[in-house]
């Protein structure tokens, strides 16, 4: 079934590729972060459950069990409103980064839609387009082929300016497989960044949210792991992408 795409909303801001870079990275390293210290809160529960149940030993287990959980009701609460502040830091930060991969998303929804861009009012790009404009099917096409085993941006955005001005059915070439072949892995590599901004924001408040009521949501556990199958499935390198240079 095909995938409806949202029209750009205008005033939109623009998020270059260089940005959502620095996104990821930033919720990267705020997931991280807010793991070690979650890690480290309930680490410090655990050893005072095991400090707690040696000093009372000797108590019968069922008077035992209610004073160990009594005090660790206790110490939790005091290590809730202690953290409070750096935790809640954490997921605001969270979804603050998550706001700017959804606007890179308005910009970055096709392989398409990325291409038509390459070289907007470059003068190469103007002197290709006036060198095509009789062009026939055939040099279109052989053209399209040229742009695509090259890696010529501009010259494949130009081509595609030139066909869609030709009904679908004259159109010596697909628009959409050669834009595919031009920036298609870009594309891929661009929303899996997207992806992977929007699951790590979704990760952090559920983390916050298991800490402070002790009891991890199954359902928000699904949606991450589902999150998590559809961004593999992409097969994007995201470590290879965020340290590769704009050119």
């Amino acid at each position: 079934m095909a995938t409806k795409k949202n029209v750009p909303t205008i005033g939109a801001g623009w998020v270059s590729v260089t940005d959502l870079k620095l996104a990821l990275t930033r919720a990267r390293d705020n997931r991280e972060r807010q793991v070690r210290l979650l890690d480290n809160l309930s680490a410090r529960v655990a050893q005072r459950r095991t400090d707690t149940e040696r000093a009372l030993a000797d108590v019968p287990s069922p008077q035992r069990a209610v004073i160990v959980n009594r005090a660790l009701s206790t110490f939790r609460g005091q290590l809730k409103r202690e953290s409070v502040e750096i935790r809640t830091a954490h997921v605001r930060e969270a979804g603050v980064i998550a706001n700017v991969a959804a606007r890179a998303k308005q910009h970055f929804q096709s392989p398409m839609q990325m291409l038509v861009r390459e070289g907007l009012g470059s003068e190469r790009r103007s002197r290709l387009l006036q060198q095509i404009e009789h062009s026939g099917p055939t040099e279109l096409a052989s053209l399209a082929a040229l742009a695509a085993s090259t890696g010529d941006k501009e010259m494949g955005a130009a081509l595609i300016s030139r066909v869609n001005r030709l009904d679908p059915g004259d159109r010596p070439f697909s628009p959409h497989a050669l834009a595919d072949a031009l920036v298609g892995a870009d594309h891929r590599d661009i929303t899996a960044a997207i992806m992977e901004v929007e699951r790590l924001a979704e990760e952090a408040a559920h983390a916050d949210t298991a800490f402070e009521t002790g009891k991890p949501s199954s359902v928000r556990t699904i949606q991450a792991a589902i999150m998590r199958r559809e961004q593999a499935a992409i097969g994007a390198d995201l470590d290879a992408f965020a340290e590769q240079e704009e050119n």
